[in-house]
C-alpha cells in the first residue's frame, strides 16, 4: 500500500525527471499525486526538502539491499558480485526516473544536502565492492586487484550509458520486437556483460 507521503513523492520523481528540479511547480506535482497544494507543505515543508527527501528514499533503498548481500554466508565472493550487478542493474531499470534525476544532479547539482547523499552513496557502493574483493582474493576465489574505484566506475558506468542508449540500440539492431520484450532480453545481455567483463578484471576462473 502506498502511503500518502510516497504517492507525493513518486508524481514529484516523474515530473523532476522530465522537467528539471527548477522546471517543477508544487502545483504540478499536487496535480500529478491528486493532493491538494497545502499536503505538500504538510508533509515535506517545500519542494526543496520533497526533493531531497525523495534522494534520501531512494538512496535508503539501495544501501538495504548492499547490506543484505554483504552479510549472506550462504554464497562466495563471486557469487556476491553478480548479485550486486543484478540488484543495481535492476534498480537502474525499474528507478529510471529517479537515475536519470540522479546523472543530471551530477552535473549540475549545487544543494549541499544532494551532493552529500551522492557521495555517500558512492562512498557505500567502493566499500562493498572493497569488502568484496579482499575477502575473495584471501580465500583465492580472486586472483587479481583492480584499484576499486575502477570496478565501480566500469559498473555503473557502462550500467547507465546503456540503460540511456536503450532506444538508439534498438533502432540500429532494427528490433521490431515489443519494447517490453526487447528491454528484458536486452537487459539480460547487459547484465552479462558486465559480469564478463568483471571476471576479467577479478581474475575469477569459474571452474578452478
Amino acid at each position: 500500500m502506498v502511503s500518502k507521503e510516497e504517492n507525493i513523492l513518486f508524481a514529484a520523481e516523474k515530473l523532476f525527471a522530465e522537467k528539471g528540479f527548477e522546471g517543477t511547480s508544487t502545483r504540478e506535482i499536487s496535480k500529478a499525486a491528486n493532493v491538494n497544494i497545502s499536503m505538500i507543505s504538510y508533509y515535506f515543508g517545500s519542494k526543496e526538502k520533497l526533493y531531497e527527501k525523495l534522494v534520501e528514499y531512494r538512496i535508503s533503498e539501495g544501501q538495504f539491499f548492499a547490506k543484505d548481500i554483504l552479510e549472506r554466508t550462504d554464497i562466495n565472493e563471486w557469487q556476491k558480485i553478480e548479485r550486486i550487478v543484478d540488484q543495481f542493474s535492476g534498480r537502474v531499470r525499474n528507478h529510471k526516473c529517479f537515475y536519470r534525476i540522479m546523472q543530471r544532479e551530477q552535473l549540475y547539482t549545487e544543494n549541499p544536502q544532494i551532493v552529500e547523499f551522492l557521495k555517500q552513496t558512492k562512498m557505500g557502493f567502493i566499500s562493498m565492492y572493497s569488502q568484496v574483493l579482499e575477502s575473495g582474493l584471501k580465500k583465492g576465489i580472486f586472483t587479481k586487484n583492480p584499484p576499486i574505484y575502477l570496478l565501480h566506475a566500469t559498473v555503473s558506468g557502462t550500467l547507465f550509458y546503456a540503460s540511456n542508449a536503450k532506444d538508439m540500440y534498438k533502432e540500429f539492431l532494427n528490433d521490431t520486437e515489443d519494447d517490453t520484450v526487447f528491454e528484458e532480453k536486452y537487459y539480460t545481455e547487459l547484465n552479462k556483460h558486465i559480469k564478463y567483463l568483471l571476471k576479467d578484471l577479478l581474475g575469477y576462473e569459474e571452474n578452478k
